[in-house]
């Protein structure tokens, strides 16, 4: 199939038009989930409608059912090709500044696209200091996160990590960090986004048990480390050499049980 049938979008379960699509385009009262399937199938179906249930509760006060959003997820993958990126957004359909009508349930826009696999690094991270607004919820509208990458690429950097205002590493733009000591997987312990594929790497590890520990990490903590990688709905690991100006050595092995970890969680059908 073409590039353009991998893209579709559908809004409460039916195929969007401009006229449809037009009250959302500024929206930005949100939230979203994204994930790439592969033979028609993806990995942590349970975390995604979890992370969209606990979102649409958070921001609107209800969330849909799961078999609803089940089914709307399924619609969109009709006649698509087997491998594609998928990503599924609940909007408040009184749009943002408002209060929400009574009774009103979230709406759930449903994107597809040709499927990604993120960069293949290592990656140079500047550091700079921020903290995001709801750091659980996956939420829309956050220019803080482009403005950032973007002033890294200006300075050299690939991408950008961040510090809340103590000091200590909490994530990336758009990915989740993860550290090896040599022996153990370090996660950082600030206030982050728990994304969905770091949410499937952790209870890998756990089955596959390698040892792994939440703490406090800050860029001082760098040198003393053995290797680091970010991960997204793209990708479960991309090595990164530096974090500021700190070099990091590389961890191909490390790398490599991220990945061998993501590919232990079976493929879920709809």
């Amino acid at each position: 199939m073409t590039t353009t049938q991998a893209t579709r979008t559908l809004r409460d379960g039916h195929e969007a038009d401009a006229q449809t699509l037009a009250p959302l385009a500024f929206a930005g009262y949100a939230h979203f989930t994204a994930m790439q399937v592969r033979d028609g199938r993806v990995r942590g179906i349970d975390l995604h409608l979890a992370r969209l249930r606990h979102a649409s509760l958070e921001l609107f006060g209800r969330a849909l059912p799961d078999d609803r959003v089940r089914a709307q997820l399924h619609a969109a993958l009709a006649g698509a090709p087997a491998d594609l990126s998928l990503t599924a957004t609940a909007f408040s359909p009184s749009g943002e500044f408002t209060v929400a009508a009574p009774g009103e349930e979230p709406g759930l826009l449903v994107r597809t696209a040709p499927p990604a696999s993120g960069p293949t690094g290592p990656l140079s991270l500047a550091v700079v200091e921020h903290e995001r607004f709801l750091p659980s919820v996956k939420h829309v509208g956050e220019p803080a996160k482009t403005y950032w990458l973007r002033r890294a690429t200006e300075q050299g950097h690939d991408d950008v990590a961040f510090t809340d205002r103590t000091g200590r590493l909490s994530e990336g733009s758009i990915w989740n960090l993860a550290f090896w000591d040599g022996t153990r997987v370090l996660w950082p312990s600030a206030a982050m986004l728990d994304g969905i594929t770091m949410s499937i790497v952790r209870r890998q590890l756990d089955r596959l048990g390698i040892p792994q520990r939440v703490q406090d990490l800050t860029p001082a903590d760098l040198p003393e480390l053995s290797g680091a990688a970010v991960m997204n709905s793209w990708t479960p690991g991309v090595p990164v050499r530096r974090m500021g100006p700190t070099p990091l050595p590389e961890a191909p092995d490390f790398t490599d049980l991220l990945h061998r970890a993501y590919q232990a969680e079976p493929l879920s059908s709809w």
